[in-house]
């Protein structure tokens, strides 16, 4: 079995300043570290658990089957937020069927995030004996 001490999702955008700016201010990520110097140098943005790593640039959008889920604690005020500071919102809040609360907005080379969040009484929140 592999022990896996650490991870994070790299992205190679088309514009990194770009990307940068996307996940850095407009969506308010914390900065992990940097790396490099110049127009393609690396920054980790902190994940909640993980990391993503925007570092160098790809001729191509990432493939469609990317996408990021990322769980806040209250969607509403996540949707209000980045809707005032330009964010395009490709789908409002809606609770899902499956009982979480989910709105997508995509990144500036279209990578589809979802915004989750977990209401008290999902069973993700249930601890059997606790």
């Amino acid at each position: 079995m592999v022990h896996v001490l650490s991870s994070r999702t790299l992205l190679r955008p088309t514009d990194p300043e770009r990307s940068r700016v996307f996940y850095g201010e407009t969506l308010g990520l914390a900065v992990y570290r940097e790396f490099g110097t110049g127009p393609e140098r690396g920054t980790v943005f902190f994940l909640g658990g993980g990391f993503l790593e925007v570092s160098g640039r790809s001729d191509a959008p990432p493939a469609p089957g990317l996408q990021f889920w990322l769980q806040v604690a209250d969607v509403a005020a996540a949707h209000a937020e980045l809707v005032g500071r330009g964010v395009e919102v490709v789908r409002p809040p809606v609770r899902e069927p499956w009982g979480l609360i989910e709105m997508w907005i995509a990144d500036p080379d279209g990578v589809r995030i979802v915004l989750v969040e977990v209401p008290q009484d999902h069973p993700i929140r249930y601890r059997p004996g606790i």
